[in-house]
């Protein structure tokens, strides 16, 4: 048993619905993207990626975001994030939010200049200035932003990418008004070795108390990333239910780490997510069935209701 102790919470926030399904090739409909936030939410999950506001030409996948939110079961102290590319997707959800509520939203850049380019098509110095008239609209709507960063120690067009690079992206989004930046490792060829030296030079800017992981598992490295990241006092964690997602800009990029693996590894380690493991395995398998494709979690597959 692991000594990081059984008094301390972590957070898992779960991105599936939103960052998991934008990247599988099938569209569902309304209805089945609220049925797997719904089992999502009675699990005991408490931050749940519910959408986002993309242009429905880019994004297919959450076209009907506003539809989503309207319809789904809310559960009180449950935030339901959405991603918000810029001010113009900001408007269109505050217009809808007298029937279909944002309690918080995410804003996405990148340390790497060629995969912001890639991505959405500026520099990370124009994306954050898209930010600096977004942000402050949402806080005086007392809606919360947090920040995703990808490429945290590399890229597929760039290579490696150097900690001065994330760490400058960083801190200029808690300087902007994010609460939480998620560092994410985009194509998942992260170790763990890597990952502790980052959040090492984090912490030496005094800049660790606002960070959570994201990692992919394009290599299996993320359960061991998300423990490296434990022992530093990392305790926001992001992943998806069943293993969903992966990403359209990252050859070769498998999904995000899936939920029931991440839930499983805490258990372990004695730290408390209150989310029950059983039911999300149950949602991983539902939206698999869905979506007729394999379930990647390792204990779904290790238990009943793996593969459907």
């Amino acid at each position: 048993m692991s000594t990081l102790g059984s008094t301390v919470n972590v957070k898992i926030v779960e991105v599936g619905p939103r960052d998991g399904l934008q990247n599988e090739t099938r569209v569902l409909t309304i209805e089945q993207r609220v049925k797997l936030i719904n089992m999502l939410s009675a699990s005991g999950l408490r931050e749940i990626e519910a959408g986002s506001f993309v242009s429905p030409k880019w994004v297919p996948q959450m076209q009907g975001t506003t539809e989503v939110l309207a319809k789904i079961d809310r559960v009180p102290h449950v935030n339901y994030p959405v991603l918000i590319p810029n001010l113009k997707g900001l408007e269109v959800a505050l217009l809808s939010a007298d029937y279909a509520p944002i309690n918080s939203i995410a804003i996405f850049t990148a340390a790497s200049e060629r995969f912001c380019q890639k991505n959405i098509n500026c520099s990370i110095d124009e994306s954050l200035n898209r930010f600096r008239d977004l942000i402050p609209l949402a806080i005086a709507r007392n809606i919360p932003v947090r920040g995703y960063l990808s490429c945290i120690t590399a890229c597929p067009y760039e290579g490696r990418i150097g900690s001065k690079a994330v760490i400058r992206v960083a801190k200029a989004l808690m300087e902007l008004g994010c609460y939480e930046i998620s560092l994410g490792d985009t194509i998942g060829v992260a170790r763990p070795g890597e990952i502790n030296q980052l959040l090492k030079d984090f912490e030496s800017e005094g800049l660790s108390a606002s960070l959570a992981l994201h990692c992919h598992d394009t290599y299996g490295q993320a359960l061991a990333n998300i423990y490296a990241a434990l022992e530093r006092g990392i305790r926001t964690f992001d992943s998806a239910v069943a293993g969903l997602g992966g990403c359209p800009y990252a050859q070769g990029s498998s999904g995000n780490v899936s939920t029931e693996d991440v839930l499983y590894l805490m258990d372990g380690c004695g730290m408390n997510t209150g989310v029950n493991l059983n039911q999300v395995i149950e949602a991983g398998r539902y939206i698999c069935q869905e979506l007729n494709r394999n379930n990647q979690s390792k204990v779904a597959n290790a238990t009943r209701g793996g593969n459907p």
